[in-house]
């Protein structure tokens, strides 16, 4: 079975970055789409990036886009987002999650991380 982790969360200031990283074991991600989704205190799992790790193909949400970049590693079975000018509004948890379909809802992923915290504060 697939199982994900995340990492590179953490305390930065508005206006600064941060790299995280999703690693994947017990399978390959080269079948899937892998989308990070972001979970602000007291709301619902929103997904903000989606990336077919076979081609490349990428899809961001308006609220990310231009801010953050999405990638991945063939070689090493990771996929990444650089997120650049943070700002408070993106602090939470931030999961990354794989789907056999090309789709960013959260009920259409298959197997989830669990997750790593960003928080975005002077």
């Amino acid at each position: 079975q697939l199982q994900l982790v995340e990492s590179g969360g953490g305390l930065v200031q508005p206006g600064g970055s941060l790299r995280l990283s999703c690693t994947a074991s017990g399978g390959t991600l080269d079948r899937y789409a892998v989308g990070w989704f972001h979970q602000a205190p007291g709301k619902e799992r929103e997904g903000i990036s989606l990336i077919n790790y076979r081609d490349g193909d990428t899809y961001y949400v308006d609220s990310v886009k231009g801010r953050f970049t999405v990638s991945r590693d063939n070689t090493k079975n990771m996929v990444y987002l650089q997120m650049n000018s943070l700002k408070p509004d993106d602090t939470g948890m931030y999961y990354c999650a794989v789907s056999w379909l090309w789709a960013i809802d959260a009920e259409h992923m298959d197997f989830w991380g669990k997750g790593t915290l960003v928080t975005v504060s002077s």
